[in-house]
């Protein structure tokens, strides 16, 4: 007789986040296993309602659609502490993936993540010579959603940020607001 009770044991349940979206539902499954400590921010910054009210602010069609950093006034929401980069987990940045977006510093990620459009693994790949982008999830319901929005109009839009006392121009900021309306943790 063979026992199933190992198969079982071995089926963690998945953390999925939904994002509430004005075009409609995006679901993305997290994969805390490969990448612990971008997950564990990324529920942390969803737990708190950081990404309640936000706006796709960069959609580059035929890359990605990023948010998480920005209402729709170009008010920029306050973060935690930057995480250390997990680019090397063996996650690709293929297309539906979600991932941590950062400055050129490796360990700047805080709120901001990108939704990848097509399979940007050469270029944002950890290798030898790149440190990458920390892929943390993909999206499992919603792609159509995402691909929807990755199509809209862009033009640049100057946004101040008061804690560098500076305007600076966005480029890629879609023309009519793309709103994450609410996310949250998916319970079954």
């Amino acid at each position: 007789m063979i026992s199933i009770l190992p198969l079982l044991l071995d089926n963690k349940p998945t953390e999925v986040v939904v994002f509430e979206t004005n075009r409609g539902i995006i679901e993305v499954e997290l994969y805390r296993d490969k990448a612990p400590i971008t997950v564990e921010n990324f529920v942390r910054y969803v737990n708190e309602g950081h990404y309640n009210n936000t706006v796709f602010h960069r959609v580059i069609s035929g890359f990605v659609i990023q948010g998480g950093g920005f209402a729709a006034n170009g008010t920029e929401k306050p973060t935690h502490d930057p995480i250390q980069l997990e680019s090397n987990k063996g996650l690709s940045n293929k297309a539906g993936t979600i991932a941590m977006a950062r400055t050129s510093d490796a360990n700047s990620a805080t709120s901001q993540f990108f939704i990848n459009l097509v399979d940007n693994s050469k270029d944002l790949d950890y290798s030898s010579t790149n440190m990458g982008y920390a892929v943390f999830g993909k999206v499992i319901k919603g792609m159509d959603i995402v691909t929807q929005i990755g199509k809209v109009s862009t033009s640049t839009r100057y946004i101040y940020l008061p804690k560098y006392n500076i305007t600076l121009p966005y480029e890629d900021w879609p023309v009519s607001d793309e709103f994450i309306i609410r996310a949250y943790l998916k319970t079954d």
